[in-house]
């Protein structure tokens, strides 16, 4: 089969990879392609490699590059104006004060902001960049990570070039009264939104997130295991546990903290002091690779269920992974001897010491952890299981 794998990328991240690499939004198609997969961000190029690894065609799309977008467009005739250089900045549209304010009414919120327009959407450009690729492609199967960005509407006018088998992905709850029936297939690693859209009368099955294994033979050498307690990832308002966790373990411990939103917090948070910055991609996997033990919390929504992306990434490099307690985590992980898990913030600062204390305890779990991920949470897994459902 053709398979096109559409994606988005963080405002934030793009910003910072356009930074590093100067001249790069004027650059050809697949230099940029390749400058983009190179970072190792997100999923990269994890889906089509392995789709291509088990005999079909893939390619990727970055929907909402611009840059990338544009320069598709020129080297394949088609009039398109150009986007603005990179920023040298980022600017969040909400201030941080306003988004503490709100977060108890945000999830009220989103159908409302949907509504008038402040959900990411393609404009008109992108969109018909977007359309003109997957006529010249012509894929057999789409598979659309980013719902929002490629909502049903135009999911609708994808579906229509060709009748491709269209497979949705989405790790939260889909928006309500929309009409989700253009899918063949919506996978997500969390049940309650595969339940949703069972009960919007839509095919939908659970998949989990997966690690690539090629990226360790790619990263540089592992650094010096020097940071006793290290989190890596986003606080905002939609993280009140993570931030509640992370609050405590800075009052007791040398936590280092990498990522993005500390602007949402107030000033007088103790996290402020653990700032480290943000790290994308290949920098991300080397401070996990850096720390002793890495710490994961999962985002409020996802309630009683294991699933982000950090559990794959911390134990694919062989770190020792210290989750909150989630109902499943047992169908992913062996808690206690593959990962750690707390259910209180009191109990994930008893493990801290315990197994900073217990360096041959902590090696056992990471590399079993490790062991784990590589045997059965593998790009090259999940992919498999997508052929299998839509075959």
């Amino acid at each position: 089969m053709r398979v096109l794998i559409l994606n988005a990328d963080y405002p934030r991240f793009l910003a910072w990879l356009y930074r590093r690499h100067s001249g790069l939004d004027g650059a050809a198609y697949d230099g940029q392609m390749a400058v983009r997969n190179a970072s190792l961000f997100g999923v990269a190029d994890f889906y089509s490699r392995n789709f291509a690894a088990l005999g079909h065609v893939a390619a990727n799309i970055h929907v909402n590059n611009a840059w990338m977008q544009t320069a598709w467009a020129r080297e394949h005739g088609l009039a398109a104006e150009p986007p603005p250089p990179p920023g040298t900045a980022v600017r969040d549209a909400v201030p941080g004060w306003l988004q503490r304010i709100v977060a108890p009414f945000k999830p009220a919120l989103r159908p409302l902001a949907r509504r008038i327009g402040l959900s990411p959407r393609l404009d008109a450009q992108s969109e018909q960049i977007l359309l003109a690729q997957i006529e010249d492609f012509k894929p057999d199967l789409v598979l659309n990570q980013d719902l929002f960005h490629v909502d049903t509407r135009l999911a609708r006018r994808i579906k229509q070039i060709g009748r491709p088998i269209l497979v949705g992905q989405v790790g939260i709850l889909p928006s309500r009264g929309e009409d989700w029936s253009v899918y063949d297939l919506l996978i997500s690693q969390i049940s309650a939104v595969v339940e949703s859209f069972r009960a919007h009368g839509a095919r939908s099955e659970m998949i989990h997130l997966a690690f690539e294994p090629e990226i360790l033979d790619i990263l540089p050498p592992a650094p010096p295991r020097d940071v006793d307690v290290s989190f890596v990832g986003a606080i905002s308002a939609d993280h009140q546990q993570r931030v509640a966790q992370l609050e405590a373990v800075a009052r007791r411990y040398d936590l280092k903290l990498f990522g993005s939103g500390l602007h949402t917090l107030p000033a007088s948070s103790p996290l402020h002091r653990c700032y480290q910055g943000e790290v994308w991609g290949v920098e991300m996997y080397q401070a996990l690779r850096a720390s002793r033990i890495t710490l994961n919390s999962h985002i409020d929504q996802a309630g009683r269920e294991a699933g982000n992306m950090r559990l794959f990434e911390a134990t694919g490099v062989g770190t020792f992974l210290l989750t909150d307690f989630k109902d499943n985590l047992h169908a992913l992980f062996d808690p206690d001897r593959e990962v750690a898990a707390w259910r209180s913030v009191d109990e994930c600062s008893a493990l801290i010491e315990r197994y900073l204390r217990d360096d041959q305890a902590r090696t056992a779990i990471a590399a079993a952890g490790q062991a784990r991920t590589l045997a059965t949470h593998t790009f090259r897994q999940r992919v498999g299981t997508i052929l299998q459902l839509v075959s």
